[in-house]
């Protein structure tokens, strides 16, 4: 099975790698110059094409969102072809208008983390200006949102998602301070995440549900609180993992594809042989 092309990956929780349809898993240790990524990565036949799953936060969800992997987890996917990332992300809600249960397409990323290491693939010897005016691929959006209008769940396609340290949740001044801002829905764990994707020129987009209000609305966030609305969520994102690799095929343009033709400046005879090989399938298609 592994001859074939895994083109596409979704990277959440444990449960979507459970989710009816899957047949044919396999389990891949999957080893990168930057350390392990999260964990093990299960891929699997789902409406006759491979796709990689991978729990964000590890099995058991040991990982904070500050300790995750990403550049890790970017790599490791890379490195089995991947072209298109789903990225499934819980969030609480800025707004009046998006209420627990809703699903969020968002078109714009602020990123108010802080202390996370590993940003970038890139840096000395190899220095790449990546541009994420629109950080989310459009092309994947627009899929990804005919495919959950299917599921009949209430979709909003557009709205800023603002990215914070975690792991503990907001203050009720910060939370208020984020929706004057122009804020549409909270996360930990979209940034940088969505960079790195771009850095390794793969289609990434964030399927985010609405799991709380944050504390603006005087509410206290509970994990007992969003969990029980995540599970409620759960059918509606797996119906519309699926009905969105039904959709997606190799040749499926993105802008993202081509990210780094006009990001890296220096020759290829100036970079250091042993960085090259390092960054392998980031840098690949660049450096061809």
């Amino acid at each position: 099975m592994m001859s074939d092309r895994v083109d596409i990956a979704v990277i959440g929780g444990t449960g979507l790698y459970a989710m009816p349809g899957i047949s044919d898993r396999q389990v891949l240790k999957v080893e990168t110059p930057w350390g392990d990524p999260s964990g093990d990565i299960v891929v699997g036949a789902l409406r006759g094409k491979l796709v990689a799953f991978l729990a964000r936060h590890g099995d058991g969800h040991r990982l904070s969102p500050s300790e995750v992997p990403y550049r890790s987890n970017i790599y490791a996917l890379k490195s089995l072809g991947v072209r298109f990332i789903i990225s499934v992300n819980a969030c609480g809600s800025l707004r009046e208008d998006f209420v627990p249960g809703d699903i969020v397409l968002p078109d714009q990323l602020v990123d108010h983390t802080r202390g996370r290491p590993a940003r970038s693939f890139f840096g000395r010897d190899l220095v790449a200006h990546i541009s994420v005016a629109d950080p989310f691929c459009e092309t994947l959006r627009r899929i990804l949102t005919h495919a959950i209008n299917s599921s009949g769940a209430r979709v909003h396609t557009n709205g800023t998602f603002i990215i914070i340290e975690g792991p503990r949740f907001s203050t009720r001044g910060e939370s208020r301070i984020f929706r004057q801002w122009g804020c549409s829905i909270i996360g930990m764990t979209a940034c940088p995440e969505a960079f790195l994707a771009r850095e390794a020129e793969i289609a990434y987009a964030s399927l985010a549900h609405v799991t709380d209000f944050d504390v603006w609305k005087d509410e206290v966030v509970t994990v007992e609180k969003v969990m029980a609305v995540m599970q409620e969520n759960l059918r509606v994102i797996q119906s519309g993992i699926v009905a969105a690799v039904e959709q997606i095929e190799p040749d499926t343009p993105s802008h993202a594809h081509t990210a780094l033709d006009d990001a890296i400046l220096v020759e290829r005879d100036q970079v250091p042989a042993d960085l090259l090989a390092k960054l392998g399938p980031v840098v690949a298609r660049r450096f061809s």
